[in-house]
């Protein structure tokens, strides 16, 4: 088992930053590819990013590709997203998940954490 907890969200204006922190517990962190998926109220789970187990690799969303950044520490155990440059349309709960290969489908991934609200006011 791995338990994920997220924190870092909030209510920040258009243009500005967030910083997403997911902390990992359990199963050996630094096996697991990460990823973290956004859900807006009314609308599917989307892929966000994805890292793999090493950080040497990285996958983002068109949406976000050159306004996030994911990275990870594994002496921390924790995966963070960076988002700069927040628009309105980012607003979603965002959720960091776990799994050996690292994708953009939610249901490849075994574990997922709680949740953090992002709200992005205009």
């Amino acid at each position: 088992q791995v338990q994920l907890v997220e924190s870092g969200g909030g209510l920040v204006q258009a243009g500005g930053s967030l910083r997403l922190s997911c902390a990992a517990s359990g199963r050996t962190f630094s096996n697991y590819a990460m990823g973290w998926f956004r859900q807006a109220p009314g609308k599917e789970r989307e892929f966000v990013a994805a890292i793999t187990w090493s950080g040497g690799s990285t996958y983002y969303a068109d949406s976000v590709k050159g306004r996030f950044t994911i990275s990870r520490d594994n002496a921390k155990n924790t995966v963070y997203l960076q988002m700069n440059s927040l628009k309105p349309e980012d607003t979603a709960v965002y959720y960091c998940a776990a799994d050996l290969v690292p994708g953009p489908r939610a249901y490849e991934y075994d574990y997922w954490g709680q949740g953090t609200q992002v709200t992005v006011s205009s």
